[in-house]
């Protein structure tokens, strides 16, 4: 028989409630109700003579007190500790919604690796190293970059260099984006890297060596404050990356000198590019003159300061900038600010790259000649480049899928290698004309199809040099000629064409309308340029009797047309 109730009240007129009538009440499975009342949450009052629970009138409002806290995904004994009065709901609210920020740390740093994995395309042996470097703690990290920086440093007295690098930790943050856990999964795996180590090395050497007396100085910076006697000063150099050091009683004028410097240097040499100027050309001269006298004064305080632009300051700046240039370091703090959300220092590759090429190929300041900018007739140098790339992409169309890996006189090039730098050379003067200059120098240019690539590159020039007024208009700070830059570009494509003719075997005399002109041009451009290690070109051979006017102009760029 069911029990005697009337409208789920039990018939003895107590007011109490059957499971049933609770059930109906409040919309829960009876199931449900009689396992909370199992786990101590919903105690019956009495029981029927056959023994089935009752429960008080208050059972809906606990009940439902109980769903709430379950929905909110507490556990049952923190539940029955609220309604037997032991706790608070405050306080278990506490507890329970810090448990649950430590469940959604977890769940977005696993859905963070997840979204690492896909994107990177990991292998299934990647992904116990991936999740167990994910999950380490801020100080496991931090051990990591300690470990690194006490193995890479030891025995150099560099002590505000060594101070800089522990105080850049990586420190991702509670909800790190995929990208963040992929530069601390490629992070990791550099700071095991001997390269990294000894990268790193270097520079601390050189800021041991180079340290001004009071403390150890940088010449391209940033400073954060680290005290009143001390300031960190985060160096980003010319490579991109941040070095540090601490200054005692920090200049801060200095520093902000040191910066605007930085900052100039980067601005200049990507002006060069993009104005089309050859670091070793007579136009690279002035803006090594102004870069050397905007850098000379942070140099105060170092070691043998120079007081003036002249051989010592141009060594000292190259070798600043050569030290700097260290990849490993540069993709170091690129992962660095990656995964701490700081922003990227920008990238000193170009301008970096441009800088010391010039600096080695002037290590003396000379005066400009501007008769090199003003002795270029547009409509000749563009007919020069038609006839030049006439003749070039007959050379090409004749290169076999063989010859690709043929050696050249240039510089240790193969053939594909050369074809693509030609290639570059009108992909980079069309931008220029376009007044967007390309920064994609390493890239492949060059394809599956290497006379498609060619002839296109040559259709995009002519178009840009007629279509932008490039012939006829001046580009950077110092006003080049866009004539001469293109007449730049007719040298280096004859040049080169020479180049890929010898590798091929094909006869060298290439445009003999304007090789000529293209060599009295050449000698104007670059007869002032010194010879040097950072030279485009080796000191000028001579040619044997009857050399054609491309063989001479070979010769003179360095080439040995015998």
């Amino acid at each position: 028989m069911g029990d005697p109730t009337v409208d789920g009240m039990y018939e003895d007129g107590t007011g109490l409630l059957t499971i049933g009538a609770l059930a109906r009440l409040t919309g829960l499975p009876v199931k449900t109700i009689r396992n909370w009342s199992d786990q101590g949450l919903l105690p019956p009052a009495a029981r029927t003579p056959a023994g089935y629970r009752l429960y008080g009138p208050d059972a809906p409002a606990r009940l439902e007190i109980v769903r709430s806290l379950r929905d909110l995904g507490i556990g049952l004994a923190a539940i029955r500790s609220v309604v037997d009065r032991e706790r608070t709901v405050a306080e278990t609210a506490t507890q329970w919604a810090d448990a649950l920020d430590a469940q959604i740390r977890t769940l977005q740093l696993q859905r963070a690796v997840l979204r690492s994995v896909a994107a990177r395309g990991s292998a299934a042996e990647e992904l116990p190293h991936m999740t167990e470097l994910a999950r380490l703690s801020a100080q496991e990290r931090r051990r990591i970059i300690t470990d690194l920086v006490e193995d890479a440093l030891d025995g150099v007295h560099a002590p505000a260099y060594r101070s800089g690098l522990l105080a850049a930790t990586p420190d991702l943050p509670d909800d790190p984006t995929p990208e963040q856990i992929g530069a601390w999964i490629e992070l990791a795996a550099l700071v095991r890297a001997p390269e990294l180590r000894a990268a790193l090395r270097r520079l601390a050497e050189y800021s041991a060596r180079t340290a001004p007396a009071a403390g150890e100085g940088a010449v391209l910076g940033e400073t954060d404050p680290a005290g009143p006697e001390q300031a960190v000063v985060r160096v980003t150099d010319p490579a991109g990356h941040e070095r540090a050091a601490v200054h005692e009683a920090d200049p801060v004028g200095h520093e902000q000198a040191a910066v605007r410097v930085a900052e100039l240097m980067r601005i200049r040499g990507e002006e060069a590019v993009a104005a089309g100027i050859a670091p070793d050309s007579p136009a690279a001269e002035p803006v090594l003159a102004e870069l050397i006298a905007a850098w000379l004064p942070t140099q105060t305080g170092t070691p043998d300061p120079p007081a003036e632009d002249g051989p010592a300051a141009r060594a000292r700046l190259l070798e600043q900038l050569e030290c700097a240039a260290e990849p490993a370091v540069e993709r170091y703090w690129q992962l660095l600010c990656t995964v701490t959300g700081r922003p990227t220092p920008p990238r000193w590759d170009l301008a970096g790259t441009w800088t010391t090429a010039a600096l080695r190929a002037h290590p003396r300041p000379s005066e400009l000649d501007r008769s090199a900018f003003d002795a270029t007739d547009p409509d000749r140098v563009l007919y020069a480049y038609e006839q030049v790339t006439r003749d070039l992409m007959a050379l090409v169309a004749a290169v076999r899928p063989g010859d690709l890996a043929l050696p050249t006189p240039c510089a240790g090039w193969t053939v594909r290698q050369l074809l693509d730098h030609m290639v570059w050379e009108n992909l980079m003067a069309t931008s220029i004309a376009e007044d967007a200059p390309r920064t994609d120098h390493t890239a492949d240019h060059l394809g599956d199809d290497h006379l498609a690539a060619f002839a296109d590159s040559v259709r995009a020039a002519l178009a840009a040099f007629t279509g932008s007024g490039m012939l006829h208009r001046t580009y950077g700070p110092y006003e080049a000629p866009g004539a001469m830059i293109v007449q730049q570009v007719v040298v280096e494509l004859l040049a080169h064409g020479w180049d890929l003719a010898r590798a091929t075997g094909a006869p060298t005399v290439l445009a003999p309308e304007v090789a000529e002109e293209t060599l009295a041009a050449a000698r104007r451009i670059y007869g002032a340029a010194p010879r040097t290690a950072g030279s485009s070109f080796a000191p000028e051979r001579p040619a044997p009797a009857g050399a054609s006017a491309a063989d001479r102009l070979a010769a003179f760029l360095g080439r040995d047309p015998a």
